[in-house]
């Protein structure tokens, strides 16, 4: 299975790993790992996150305040966003397919 980031969703990863970077490198570096493993998982058991709207599914990320949020989309993943927690709950919808843009 494959993956995808939605454009907004990889600068969000991007921001979050500069921000830890500018606190400790090493930080940062505990923050890839711990991103890249939580989509590992997901691409191995896609369906074993709550579903958290329609089809979106939550995955969250250990040691980290962050949720991954992602749909299945037939043999791929498709990641909307590396959200921070304690940001508002549904500022990521918008980046969900509209039904015309699947004309």
């Amino acid at each position: 299975m494959k993956h995808f980031f939605h454009p907004a969703a990889f600068e969000e990863y991007v921001s979050a790993a500069g921000y830890y970077t500018a606190i400790n490198p090493h930080l940062a570096e505990s923050f890839i790992r711990a991103v890249e493993s939580a989509i590992k998982d997901i691409l191995k058991y896609p369906e074993a996150w709550q579903t958290i709207e329609d089809d979106v599914r939550r995955r969250l990320v250990r040691r980290f305040p962050f949720g991954i949020y992602y749909c299945i989309e037939g043999d791929a993943i498709m990641i909307y966003a590396i959200m921070h927690m304690s940001r508002h709950p549904d500022y990521w919808k918008g980046r969900l397919r509209q039904p015309q843009d699947l004309e």
